[in-house]
């Protein structure tokens, strides 16, 4: 395989963002009747797909060129990949109203923006039900325009429509494995087998395997083609998501943009907490499980930590992680894909599941 070194992502990624620009610049121009209130929700929709690595944009982009390498129409093929960080922005501005967090990438979750700009207007009602309903209806804006953004991104009808079955399938598997994930904190136990099916429904599938197949959709790929995709897709997701989880106990707040120990304090019930739950005496456990949800302060923090550490749940996770992605990259290597995008695809899985944010 070839290595991505023609690849630069970081020109991909501004483009990206100039597509999403681009499709919002258009919405505001539709939406100015509604003045200034519509501004400001279109201003919070700038804020909620601005930045961020683009890893689902980027696995769209090379599951199509995994297929065809040669793209005959790139601005539509961008434009495509940006409706995947569209979905995305909804799925962040919904799960931080129902895991009441207050921070997203460093600045105030959308829920807690609209409820200071309550609270500093000095409205009637309730500023945290005024919050709630604007990030309802931001997620739901941006649900909308994920499925218009790829319906009109300019390739091909029969491609676009096969795209857009998978991507039917796409939101409805999150939306859904979101909703067991509510479920599993409102119950407060959750196994490992619960926790992997939360994570892979609620993440894994929609953050790179659902992705790979929308770009092979859209290049014509056959069934077949997209089956194999899921060789590499789904243990890579899977993996990427169990980091995401490691980052949520472990990781800098000032790399993160979110508290320390923040998936602790909002109580979730991880594959990283089921493990140590099984793991730690029952002493250790207890207090883990008792404080789950709770306010925490630095010194809790670490203390969580120090028995998610000592009852080998961390070095687990960090080896099921690494067996995980060789899985995924087993699978490629396998695959009848275009040699180039599976050098490129490699690299992503690498960046994928060593991230430190």
């Amino acid at each position: 395989m070839t290595s991505s070194g023609e690849w630069d992502s970081s020109e991909f990624r501004d483009r990206v963002q100039a597509a999403l620009d681009t499709f919002l610049t258009e919405q505001t121009t539709r939406l100015a009747p509604l003045g200034d209130d519509a501004s400001r929700l279109l201003d919070e929709a700038r804020t909620s797909v601005s930045g961020g690595k683009r890893f689902r944009a980027a696995f769209c982009y090379w599951g199509y060129r995994a297929v065809n390498p040669e793209v005959v129409d790139e601005d539509a093929l961008i434009r495509a990949c940006a409706a995947l960080e569209l979905l995305h922005a909804s799925a962040l501005v919904h799960d931080d109203l129902m895991d009441a967090s207050d921070t997203r990438r460093g600045r105030p979750a959308t829920h807690r923006q609209f409820d200071a700009d309550h609270r500093a207007a000095r409205w009637r009602g309730s500023p945290e039900q005024y919050g709630a309903a604007a990030a309802i209806l931001l997620g739901d804006l941006l649900l909308s325009w994920a499925d218009e953004l790829l319906r009109r991104c300019g390739l091909p009808h029969e491609q676009v429509s096969a795209a857009l079955d998978l991507f039917d399938l796409c939101r409805s598997e999150v939306i859904a494995g979101q909703f067991l994930d509510v479920s599993v904190q409102a119950r407060g136990h959750a196994d490992v087998d619960t926790a992997m099916t939360v994570l892979r429904y609620k993440s894994a599938k929609y953050s790179i395997e659902r992705p790979l197949h929308v770009g092979a959709a859209l290049a014509g790929g056959s069934p077949e083609t997209i089956r194999a995709l899921s060789g590499f897709g789904l243990p890579l997701g899977e993996a990427f998501q169990l980091r995401d989880d490691l980052l949520g106990v472990f990781g800098d707040p000032e790399t993160t943009g979110k508290p320390a120990g923040d998936d602790l304090i909002e109580g979730k019930r991880t594959v990283l907490v089921a493990l140590a739950l099984d793991a730690a005496n029952r002493e250790d456990a207890a207090l883990l499980d008792r404080s789950l949800g709770t306010p925490l302060d630095e010194t809790r923090v670490q203390q969580l930590r120090a028995i998610i550490d000592s009852s080998g749940a961390h070095a687990q996770v960090e080896e099921v992680i690494g067996h995980l992605a060789d899985r995924a990259l087993v699978a490629l290597e396998r695959s009848d894909l275009d040699d180039h995008a599976s050098g490129v695809l490699r690299d992503l899985a690498s960046a994928a599941t060593q991230r430190l944010v």
